[in-house]
């Protein structure tokens, strides 16, 4: 018996509560796609969630889905492929992914977003015009093509699972990738078409992360699958050869529910646990935008059952915290400065008061925050500072903050010279003007000789105003008064540094390399070895959806033979 298998004895319940063949533990993408795979290939299914109502992480996301060679390309003539998708995260992976992973996710993201779409009546379309983050830098990458949103969703649809499926307090679910970036997108949400995005939220009708959610939701809907909520999984039980079922608690009460064929955890990340994140990851008083659930419940459920854990190259972010929001726990919320930071006239300095990367594009910058300089044992470009003139504020919104909109008291400071705002928030005010001087010079030429700013062609699409010259992402600093911002870290909207190992079938890995019998992982619960030191827009949700269509496969009986075939004819 191995040491893995050891650790699945434990005292069986003397009465099961609920039973099915398959139980998905967290109401995401991962988990309703496990459980939708698993009921229509013949076995029982059921999800529990912890929180009270359903749809997860992916329901606070953009929804963006990346995909790969999918079919939607084709019909509009674009040239793509499942081979080229996995060259392009295997290099920009720097060695920390795993072949066998990327090529997983490479050649199944395709055949999982076609089976949804003809099983569920999900329905998805290309993001026009939205480029790989790397595009113009990796010869895989492509212009348009990979990334996919879903189409407007009527939750009047949902029933009395309407309220009950989470929508999003950032992202403008009224509006798809297209309604936004033809109106210039988020520098220009003033002008917006907020008839069409009233009559959508009149409506109900959802769309980007909550759209996404809720197309899963409904199809386990219909499907007659039951859906938990309130329930606290607290352990796994094993009888000492296969995980058998979890013990919940709800309303102060314990549940035990058997799982005949597997339990596939699907719960997210750790983002919430400060501790997991200092651990887990390195990162330090990390701020959210989501919500407390997503505490690392992945690591303490399988841990004991002798889960291998991997870790990737951190993902933090920069944020802001705006005075009065909250997140439904009362916690502060934490919003993404990912898009103010790489508009014109915006840049970001250290306490010496200086830049120190691009801003307009998050994989470079962000890195440099968690920075270690070993000579001071000091975090450098930590705390840092979003800078901006007076023509930042009266054209581009900072986060909730609209163009033209004062700041809430105690979110930034305010000075008529560089100087004197150097002195109100600590910064070497010399450093600070010479800054600005040198950064203005070349943005009115459009360049950034020192961090390459507004060479991404996605940063000009996504964090940048396209309306304006040369350049999208670069204007000068030189009407005040000027503004700071301190910046705080927060996570990647629980996209994780760390997770468990799994195979190709997403069953979970023990430390002795072989698969623990019954129990499954999908979405953020898994470490990211398809992406390793690179993260792409869309992989999270692509990996949800397929991990946890992989894991419905297996449950069942029915596993994909399709990753030896392509491995084969690759010669991997």
């Amino acid at each position: 018996m191995s040491g893995t298998v050891r650790m699945l004895i434990r005292n069986l319940p003397e009465r099961w509560d609920l039973e099915a063949d398959v139980v998905s533990l967290g109401s995401g993408i991962g988990g309703l796609a496990a459980a939708i795979t698993a009921r229509q290939n013949g076995a029982s299914a059921l999800v529990l969630e912890r929180a009270e109502q359903v749809g997860g992480v992916t329901a606070l996301s953009l929804g963006e889905v990346w995909v790969p060679g999918n079919h939607h390309e084709q019909a509009l003539g674009i040239e793509d492929s499942a081979e080229s998708g996995f060259r392009y995260l295997k290099r920009l992976s720097m060695d920390y992914g795993d072949d066998a992973a990327i090529l997983n996710l490479t050649v199944h993201a395709r055949e999982a977003l076609r089976y949804f779409e003809e099983r569920i009546g999900l329905q998805t379309m290309v993001i026009r015009n939205c480029p790989d983050y790397y595009y113009g830098h990796s010869n895989d990458s492509v212009a348009e093509g990979r990334l996919l949103e879903v189409r407007p969703f009527p939750a009047a649809t949902l029933g009395e699972w309407q309220a009950r499926t989470r929508v999003s307090p950032i992202a403008p679910y009224g509006m798809t990738h297209p309604d936004m970036m033809e109106r210039g997108g988020t520098a220009h949400i003033a002008n917006w078409d907020y008839a069409l995005m009233g009559e959508r939220l009149a409506n109900d009708e959802r769309c980007l992360g909550p759209g996404l959610a809720a197309y899963f939701v409904k199809g386990a809907l219909d499907l007659g699958i039951p859906l938990h909520t309130g329930v606290n999984v607290v352990e796994l039980i094993g009888d000492g050869e296969r995980v058998v079922g979890v013990r919940g608690v709800k309303d102060g009460q314990d549940l035990f529910v058997k799982a005949n064929r597997g339990v596939v955890v699907a719960v997210s990340s750790y983002e919430r646990n400060q501790g997991y994140n200092k651990t887990m990851a390195h990162q330090l008083e990390l701020g959210s935008m989501v919500f407390g659930t997503v505490d690392g419940a992945n690591f303490r459920l399988m841990g004991p059952f002798g889960a291998r854990t991997a870790k990737m190259p951190d993902i933090t972010m920069a944020g802001f915290h705006v005075p009065g929001e909250e997140q439904e726990d009362g916690s502060p919320l934490t919003r993404s400065a990912m898009q103010p930071i790489g508009l014109p006239h915006t840049i970001c300095v250290n306490r010496a008061g200086k830049r120190f990367g691009n801003e307009a594009f998050y994989r470079e910058f962000l890195y440099k925050i968690d920075a270690i300089d070993g000579g001071t044992q000091t975090h450098p470009n930590f705390p840092c500072w979003a800078i901006l003139d007076s023509q930042a504020r009266e054209k581009y919104p900072f986060g909730s903050i609209m163009p033209g909109q004062e700041f809430p008291e105690g979110m930034a400071q305010q000075a008529d010279t560089l100087a004197a705002l150097a002195a109100k928030i600590g910064v070497d005010a010399a450093n600070l003007q010479e800054t600005v001087a040198r950064f203005n010079a070349n943005a009115e030429k459009g360049v950034d000789p020192d961090f390459a700013r507004g060479t991404h062609a996605w940063s000009a699409y996504m964090s940048g105003d396209k309306f304006h010259k040369p350049n999208p992402n670069l204007g000068p600093l030189v009407k005040p008064p000027f503004y700071a911002v301190e910046l705080v870290r927060t996570g990647g909207s629980a996209i994780p540094a760390a997770g468990v190992v799994v195979d190709q079938h997403q069953r979970v890995i023990g430390w002795d390399d072989k698969p623990i019998a019954g129990l499954y992982a999908a979405g953020n619960s898994v470490a990211r070895m398809e992406t390793g030191a690179v993260m792409q827009s869309g992989v999270s949700n692509a990996r949800g959806m397929t991990h946890g269509w992989l894991a419905g496969l297996h449950a069942s009986g029915r596993p994909s033979t399709l990753l030896q075939q392509e491995a084969a004819r690759l010669g991997l």
